[in-house]
């Protein structure tokens, strides 16, 4: 069959079963890993930073968290115009070219991670050029969900996202494993020497151990170049999806040019948020990610050209949906924390529990010194976000059998449970001269939270296909995608500054708060009675 499909119709039972099935699962799993990969080169900075530190880089804690999140919060900026892609350009054309710009910030990461003397602001590059990984989940998204039909959507989405999001356990793994060798041999460059242990899933390295760190980068070309060839050869266009996405030469340029424009706020806004010596730090987060959005969206509708303009106009529609902001706020939940403490554990695992933690009764102040029994962050971290894609499907599932709105308010309470009891551990955690007591009720109450996650991703992508038509439900979803991407931004930076303030109780018991008020809003328009559209 053509790579452009003229007739697509999968409502239709008789069309599904002969020819839109086989079409629909090849293009599913052609697109899990090259979305696995692009998970894996977005959030690869929150591995990075903890090894960066454990091979003596002269960065500060905090400049380190930086990294995170300028790769989070650009990685959600990328979401925005990724959002339109599929309808603009065409799916096939759109997952080509997005997996193959991973080459890039692959290549380019490993470059500069074999100069510890380099200037802080060439790691933010890099951090901030990943982000167009992130994009991808948006487009990836927005492209599946118009191959299956409404009852499938909970399922194939489930899959899509669940299998996707392996990128962080797959990262959170291979990563470490990939900087004990020479992948490359001389072309790879030379090793750098641990001066603090390290780790991996299966224990600890020890300090004096030769490591290269820049295979976190250069790894995954191994993997990137046959995914953009699978998909050239393997994926779909669907015309009646995107009519408009004219020539693949066409198709390319607009999802460069969207792209290309979205990296102008991100980087503005970076530099308004950012304390010297990289910006002015003249805004704070909750100025800065709105700015930034709202810019963003703005820049797109007036710098679009032709149909290309047309067509976002038509899609800008999604906004004056009251059930797009909703949908948007229950997504923050669900993936937004999936993905923000996946950011955010790694590190936090190694200056909460890497340090003791002992009152000097003298000063009244608190005293860190490096703790022998620590347990290593890349030894552990990597188990919540692989139970919570893990068990992403499955929440699809159990959401097309007793609707989506359910398991959301379900997970809700769970997850404003579970935050609550993380910010006492580490309340407790961050006052003792032993915290290494209080690891296993944190590890396992994370695995909770990253579990309701998983199951949450999948009852709101159902809900979504409830709620909007075909023409509208893709856009919602990389929307609402993107908007909840940046809890990546997020949770580093809140979790960041409450550590460096003494108080990292306060992060988690102000998501519990969040948690709450979504839990009411769910209720509110999905399923009191007398909601305008019931869910079941």
């Amino acid at each position: 069959m053509s790579t452009n499909v003229k007739e697509w119709n999968p409502e239709d039972p008789i069309f599904w079963e002969s020819t839109g099935k086989k079409i629909a699962y090849r293009n599913l799993w052609i697109s899990v890993p090259a979305l696995l990969c692009g998970f894996a080169v977005w959030l690869m900075w929150g591995i990075i930073a903890v090894q960066m530190s454990n091979l003596g880089f002269p960065f500060s804690k905090e400049e380190l968290f930086t990294l995170t999140a300028i790769s989070g919060l650009a990685g959600a900026t990328m979401r925005i115009p990724s959002s339109f892609f599929i309808r603009l350009a065409g799916g096939r054309n759109v997952i080509f070219l997005t997996t193959a710009m991973l080459l890039a910030p692959a290549i380019g990461t490993g470059i500069v991670l074999q100069h510890q003397d380099w200037p802080l602001w060439s790691f933010q590059l890099m951090a901030l050029w990943s982000g167009v990984g992130g994009g991808n989940f948006a487009s990836s998204m927005s492209n599946i969900s118009t191959f299956f039909p409404k009852r499938l959507q909970g399922t194939a989405l489930g899959l899509n996202a669940g299998l996707g999001n392996f990128g962080v356990t797959t990262m959170q793994i291979i990563i470490p494993l990939v900087m004990t060798v020479g992948l490359f041999g001389a072309l790879g460059g030379e090793p750098m020497t641990l001066v603090k242990d390290s780790g991996w899933i299966f224990g600890k390295i020890l300090a004096g151990t030769p490591t290269f760190i820049q295979n976190a980068g250069f790894a995954w070309v191994l993997s990137l170049v046959p995914l953009a060839i699978i998909a050239w050869f393997g994926m779909n266009n669907l015309r009646p999806v995107s009519p408009d996405a004219g020539n693949t030469l066409a198709a390319f340029i607009k999802v460069t040019w969207l792209y290309t424009l979205a990296f102008v706020p991100a980087i503005g806004g970076l530099y308004l948020y950012l304390p010297a010596p990289t910006g002015l730090g003249v805004l704070n987060m909750w100025l800065a990610m709105p700015l930034i959005i709202i810019s963003t969206l703005i820049i797109m509708k007036l710098a679009a050209f032709g149909a290309m303009k047309e067509n976002i106009s038509k899609q800008f529609a999604i906004f004056s949906n009251k059930h797009t902001w909703s949908m948007t706020a229950l997504y923050l939940v669900t993936f937004g924390s999936f993905i923000g403490f996946s950011m955010a554990l790694p590190l936090s695992i190694t200056v909460i529990f890497g340090d003791t933690h002992t009152l000097n009764a003298a000063t009244g102040l608190w005293e860190h010194v490096k703790n022998p029994n620590a347990p290593s962050a890349l030894q552990y971290a990597w188990i919540g976000p692989f139970v919570g894609a893990l068990i992403r499907p499955v929440g699809g599932w159990i959401s097309d059998k007793v609707g989506g709105s359910i398991v959301t308010q379900i997970i809700s309470a769970i997850m404003v449970a579970a935050s609550a009891y993380a910010g006492w551990i580490m309340l407790q955690a961050y006052q003792s001269a032993t915290p290494e007591m209080y690891f296993t009720q944190f590890i396992v109450t994370f695995v909770v939270l990253f579990a309701a996650t998983g199951i949450g991703n999948g009852s709101t992508f159902r809900t979504v296909g409830v709620i909007f038509d075909r023409v509208q439900a893709g856009p919602v979803l990389g929307w609402t995608s993107a908007v909840a991407a940046y809890g990546a931004f997020i949770a580093p930076v809140v979790i960041g500054e409450q550590i460096k303030a003494g108080s990292p109780q306060y992060a988690m018991y102000g998501f519990a708060i969040f948690y709450a008020v979504c839990l009411v809003l769910n209720w509110w328009f999905y399923l009191r009675k007398g909601s305008e559209i019931k869910n079941p």
